[in-house]
């Protein structure tokens, strides 16, 4: 389950818990129901091409947050992420990020590189985050997010989330946004899933070399293979798995 999936499917308990018309219907029904199955099909089948269930969730998700500022919506996604333990590994989401991407980050960093945040979550819900898991600021994040409106107010006035999609950073949305944010296209891009394929292609180059990576981190056998130098060899290292050392 994604991490912002976990997020999502917590509110949508306490939201069947205040009404309980919300029981029967999906996707506040999987959750209240502890019917994670239910909302594994519903990402799987949307990476399949139907996207029956996935428009479901959809709408729970925009419901979700539906007329919150986007401070407190920030608030409650930071105090998330700092406090829940992942359900599996029983550890901080904090102490969960793929460490040999991290320094990789920090090596391109170091070499001049500006690297920024693609994801299909949410870019709200990534930014508070960001610096600390990813050593990335906050404006450098891309992501899915709602319509916002601003409202006038004694204090200033607010930011707030609409119920309503704006965009999902995925498959062929991410190139769109990676230029419309940055006016550039990638000359390296390391994605997970066939959602990052279209950003793969947009970092290809005719002019200048580039480097496109895609990792394949549920394989059976837990091995991680990597490309030396420019010749045919390959060297596969096993990866640990939960409980190895």
């Amino acid at each position: 389950m994604p991490v912002q999936m976990d997020f999502f499917v917590r509110r949508f308990v306490e939201m069947a818990h205040q009404d309980d018309r919300l029981r029967g219907r999906q996707p506040w029904k999987a959750a209240f129901e502890k019917d994670y199955g239910w909302l594994g099909t519903a990402l799987d089948e949307h990476y399949a091409g139907d996207d029956a269930k996935a428009m479901m969730l959809a709408a729970g998700v925009l419901a979700a947050y539906g007329g919150i500022s986007v401070e407190e919506f920030e608030a409650k996604s930071d105090a998330f992420l700092r406090s829940a333990q992942h359900p599996t590994l029983g550890r901080g989401y904090l102490q969960t990020s793929y460490a040999l991407m991290v320094q990789m980050l920090a090596y391109l960093e170091t070499n001049g590189f500006s690297s920024y945040v693609v994801s299909g979550g949410g870019r709200d819900f990534i930014r508070p985050v960001a610096q600390d898991l990813y050593g990335i600021p906050r404006e450098r994040v891309i992501g899915s997010a709602t319509t916002l409106e601003y409202v006038s107010g004694e204090y200033g006035g607010t930011v707030n989330h609409k119920a309503k999609a704006d965009y999902l950073d995925d498959g062929t949305e991410k190139p769109v946004r990676i230029w419309s944010r940055t006016g550039r296209r990638p000359i390296l891009a390391a994605g997970n899933s066939n959602g990052d394929i279209p950003m793969l292609e947009f970092s290809q180059r005719e002019d200048k070399p580039s480097l496109r990576l895609l990792v394949l981190h549920d394989d059976a056998d837990r091995r991680l293979c990597l490309r030396r130098g420019t010749g045919p060899g390959t060297s596969c290292k096993r990866r640990l798995g939960r409980g190895e050392h």
